[in-house]
């Protein structure tokens, strides 16, 4: 066979450089050590700072760098071990789910999400807020929206604001049958709001995993949980749950 065009592309220039990057993060760095400024890493390594940000934007998506508000540059530690989802056939704030709620709105959702839920464009529903905390650190924060039709028993008495409105409204969903559950998950940027919880800075990747839930022939609950790409590994086995683990290879990724 001949030669294709893309086997005649050259290797681009910051994939060289993350290479050479990484041998240096094995070799010369320790896990929470900061880097040189960017303008002596270009220096030492001979090539423009544009080409530089390109291979530290490559090794931060592989987990092996994080960028700190007002510390810098710094080698990531080994990724946790995080279990991501209920079991099927669970609802989210069922015993055991490991997720923290910590405030509720009633507010119109993106479009997107209305979509997906079948509600009005206009239509509130109810957007209850979650942390996930591994090994002392927020590894992810979601938004789980909920019509009012999948809580019908929820009343302002029982749910005030902020926690105790969560727990009401994740406590009403209970009572729904749970006829299944789809999960998809995709790399993302980082939005201001995911990145103030998540320490990281704005534009930064994460995993975002989108949880639909069944109930009565439709959705009724959405998630969308959104992990910090640095810190988590997901794998998929035969459960039907998704995981993510922790290597114990890497030293200092």
């Amino acid at each position: 066979m001949g030669t294709t065009q893309l086997d005649s592309v050259p290797e681009p220039k910051y994939w060289h450089l993350k290479t050479v990057l990484t041998e240096a993060l094995d070799s010369e760095f320790s896990v929470g050590e900061i880097l040189p400024n960017e303008r002596d890493l270009a220096a030492r390594f001979g090539v423009a700072r544009a080409t530089l940000r390109q291979a530290l934007e490559q090794l931060e998506l592989e987990g092996r760098l994080q960028r700190r508000r007002g510390v810098g540059t710094t080698v990531a530690p080994p990724r946790v071990g995080v279990a991501v989802g209920t079991e099927q056939h669970a609802w989210p704030g069922a015993e055991g789910d490991a997720w923290q709620p910590f405030d509720c709105v009633l507010q119109t959702p993106p479009a997107a999400v209305a979509a997906a839920l079948e509600t009005g464009s206009d239509e509130p529903v109810h957007t209850v807020q979650r942390s996930r905390v591994s090994h002392g650190q927020r590894v992810a924060t979601e938004l789980l929206y909920i019509p009012a039709a999948s809580v019908p028993g929820l009343t302002a008495i029982d749910a005030p604001s902020g926690t105790a409105r969560a727990r009401a409204v994740l406590r009403e969903l209970q009572h729904l049958a749970l006829e299944g559950q789809d999960r998809a998950v995709e790399l993302g940027s980082a939005r201001a709001d995911d990145a103030k919880e998540l320490d990281r800075l704005p534009g930064a990747p994460v995993l975002v995993v989108t949880t639909r839930f069944f109930a009565q022939g439709s959705t009724a609950a959405l998630s969308v949980a959104t992990y910090r790409a640095d810190t988590c590994r997901l794998t998929f086995g035969d459960s039907p749950g998704v995981e993510i683990h922790h290597d114990p290879e890497r030293q200092a990724s």
